[in-house]
């Protein structure tokens, strides 16, 4: 017997009003059989680290907190997070040690959702297996309305959190520049998953104020972990924004005049995902998942900006500040410069290439030199 491709994608549980826009998380369950089922597959986190370089920096995130943004609750998340952090052998990550924190944003516990606690699962546990000292904050909205996911974003900002983790989407809406406030925020960096439906502009990963995440399909040496080669996931959104014009720190990357997403890559095609745990469970299905999705990349890249900034702190500097024009002008020597694949059929838009493209942009870190670039930056 075995499962179909699940794409996971929250439904409202309120009628929409004119101005409701519903966020859905852009995360894979992979086609799996009942013999996978109940052990871990896929990239572990230590290949993971060392396939883009981030086992080559000592530094782990100590003293920064990444607060990760989710809709619903899950009520067994700490408990799962422990589970996942016994298998791969990473430090524990609980409230009683301070690590860990759950946050109602509104300061009562919303209902649980199942297909945002799986999301909820893989934010939370691949943050900390990439950034295993930094403290990790999630913060719970009431459902998966624009509105609640906003309030929600404050709340991270207002706990502390100096990187902020959106792995979900919204559809464009023609008032979307309104709501850039929230991620206008100094020496608070956001990063966003760009989605999973190929070409396509999703917010907030469309924001000029936050790192939008593509996705790519990666390999790496099965001895070592090492990375061989990438290229572009079909299903990574990417393209240019309907409402958002160009920021500029993109005018020698493009000139549509449109903000381009997203900016940089990583890991998020099912054939190369990640293990997670959870128990809350999905069309059936519980404890060890294999995922992927652009999901997957946000968290992953949101622990690189916490390990910068716990550099940065150590030298006597601020948390990075709008990373956008320190990312850009770096490219492409501190990142895998993705030149194949694509997202679509709409020619060179929807095609990588070498150097910019709107798939997968600057391309995906290698950390043990992009981290050091950026912890030294004015």
């Amino acid at each position: 017997m075995k499962y179909t491709l699940l794409l996971i994608a929250a439904l409202p549980l309120a009628a929409q009003t004119a101005a409701d826009h519903w966020a859905h998380p852009p995360i894979v369950i992979l086609p799996t059989t009942p013999d996978v089922l109940g052990k871990p597959s896929g990239i572990f986190p230590a290949a993971m680290r060392a396939a883009y370089g981030f086992n080559k920096i000592a530094n782990q995130g100590q003293g920064q907190i990444i607060g990760i943004v989710d809709a619903y609750d899950d009520p067994n998340i700490e408990s799962d997070l422990g589970v996942f952090d016994q298998q791969f052998g990473l430090p524990d990550c609980t409230t009683a040690n301070g690590c860990f924190k759950k946050i109602y944003a509104t300061g009562t516990a919303p209902k649980t959702n199942s297909n945002w606690a799986s999301e909820i699962s893989l934010d939370v546990e691949w943050s900390h297996a990439i950034a295993p000292q930094a403290k990790i904050y999630l913060i719970e909205g009431a459902d998966s309305s624009n509105a609640s996911l906003y309030q929600a974003v404050d709340v991270a900002v207002q706990n502390g959190a100096t990187v902020v983790s959106m792995s979900w989407g919204i559809n464009e809406y023609s008032t979307e520049v309104n709501d850039d406030v929230h991620f206008n925020v100094a020496n608070v960096t956001f990063v966003a998953a760009s989605g999973d439906s190929g070409h396509a502009a999703y917010y907030p990963a469309s924001s000029p104020y936050v790192v939008g995440v593509g996705g790519t399909q990666l390999t790496i040496n099965s001895s070592t972990g090492a990375w061989e080669s990438e290229t572009a996931w079909s299903g990574s959104g990417g393209g240019t924004s309907a409402y958002e014009t160009e920021p500029s720190y993109q005018a020698k990357a493009q000139n549509t005049g449109m903000r381009g997403v997203p900016d940089v890559a990583y890991d998020a095609s099912p054939k190369s995902g990640v293990p997670v745990y959870d128990t809350v469970g999905i069309y059936g299905l519980l404890g060890w998942l294999p995922v992927g999705g652009t999901s997957m990349a946000a968290p992953e890249w949101s622990a690189l900006f916490a390990i910068t900034n716990s550099l940065r702190v150590a030298a006597g500097k601020t948390t990075l500040n709008q990373v956008q024009f320190h990312l850009y002008p770096d490219a492409e020597k501190d990142y895998h410069d993705i030149t194949t694949g694509s997202n679509g059929s709409c020619g060179a838009q929807c095609t990588a290439g070498t150097g910019y493209d709107f798939v997968t942009r600057l391309g995906s870190p290698q950390a043990n030199l992009l981290i050091p670039t950026l912890a030294a930056a004015k």
